[in-house]
């Protein structure tokens, strides 16, 4: 098995990288954790929509690149590993056009695929409702038809990039009769967000982001050409979405910014008279930490080639996303205990080691295993359809 790269992909990569690094010379960013989903920086997002890298695999009829999976996922890599502010157009670049791209019309991919490619249209997730998480056909946001129209009441929460999304994609449900089955019954749309009876309100989480919001829709008018897809087949449009969105670099190299820096503390501190790089506890443990890195780059690698032959990463998914989060999670805690009491302090104080990063990683890593898919689920699908057990 070759795993190289061409010259091409590796001049490509180089290319991302002299632009990040001369934009942190600029700058317009401090590498940061979570700052694909976190970091709102407009600015940013046009300059890489000027550069043609949204939309980097899609079709140049619709103004894409119709680059490969791979070039994307070099592109991914770089941003992650520099910790850019990319919040404002990931979503709709990463599943979202895509979504349009396989079941939209073309009418919704002349409209909303060119916004997305210039950097303009920021699409939030409005996926989850409050007795509705991880069991997504469960949803009782409902849309009604009323003429041209659907009629949308219900509510969303935990709706990532809520706050500063222009537009939402929302899953609700369209067939009303009690004794359709739940997963049969719900559709997706995608939408302005300025249409009446919209209120968006922040959620802000344990970090203090207010990257989520919770989104109430009273009655709000959304005209049918919005709907994506097949109605009532919404459900299974979700499914293969979810395999793109948790097959993303994003899940193992969210915060890389503070394993990179947790590294260099370690080389450039001294505890008795040495680098605590030397110490044979934290050498060993810094060492398992980048092995457990290098394994969950592969698997995701290893999704990006599935995706090049054409078909749905199903299960290689499920197996890169469960892996890298139980890595994030590992980072989290042993940039604690290298760090001691000190690692407690956050970034706006001057006293802070690395940029303040670890107690953000530490108080999000909890959530890391139920984003896009509780590990519990994404364990049923390894099972169910990689392993071919039984349910009972």
């Amino acid at each position: 098995m070759d795993f190289s790269f061409t010259q091409e992909q590796d001049r490509f990569r180089q290319e991302v990288r002299d632009f990040l690094e001369d934009e942190l010379k600029q700058g317009t960013f401090k590498p940061s954790c979570d700052a694909w989903i976190q970091g709102y920086s407009p600015e940013f997002t046009k300059k890489l929509a000027k550069k043609g890298w949204i939309g980097l695999t899609w079709p140049k009829e619709y103004g894409g690149q119709g680059r490969g999976h791979m070039d994307r996922l070099i592109l991914t890599e770089e941003i992650l590993r520099y910790g850019a502010p990319a919040a404002c157009h990931w979503f709709a670049d990463r599943q979202i056009g895509g979504g349009i791209l396989r079941y939209g019309t073309e009418e919704q991919k002349k409209e909303l695929l060119p916004k997305i490619i210039a950097g303009e249209a920021y699409v939030g997730l409005g996926m989850s409702e409050p007795e509705a998480g991880s069991d997504l056909a469960s949803l009782r946001t409902k849309a009604t038809e009323d003429g041209d129209d659907y009629i949308i009441d219900g509510q969303k929460m935990w709706t990532s990039c809520g706050m500063f999304m222009n537009y939402i994609y929302l899953v609700a449900r369209t067939d009303l009769n009690p004794e359709t089955p739940k997963h049969r019954g719900i559709s997706e749309f995608v939408f302005p967000t300025d249409l009446s009876g919209i209120t968006i309100t922040p959620t802000i989480d344990i970090t203090g982001s207010t990257a989520w919001a919770e989104v109430f829709f009273d009655g709000v008018r959304v005209p049918k050409k919005y709907l994506i897809g097949e109605k009532n087949r919404g459900f299974y449009q979700v499914v293969n979405a979810l395999d793109y969105e948790r097959a993303g670099l994003e899940r193992l190299m969210g915060n890389y910014p503070l394993f990179d820096a947790i590294v260099k503390f370690t080389k450039e501190t001294k505890r008795n008279g040495k680098p605590m790089a030397q110490e044979p506890q934290i050498r060993q443990r810094l060492a398992q930490l980048e092995t457990e890195f290098e394994i969950g780059r592969l698997l995701t690698y290893r999704v990006v080639m599935v995706m090049e032959e054409g078909k749905a990463p199903n299960v290689e998914a499920a197996t890169a996303k469960a892996y890298s989060t139980a890595f994030e999670q590992h980072l989290a805690s042993l940039a604690m205990d290298i760090l001691g009491p000190y690692g407690q302090l956050l970034g706006d104080s001057k006293r802070a080691p690395v940029l303040g990063m670890a107690p953000h990683s530490y108080l999000g890593s909890t959530g890391y295993s139920l984003q896009a898919g509780t590990s519990e689920v994404l364990r049923n699908i390894i099972a169910l359809r990689g392993l071919g057990l039984p349910t009972s």
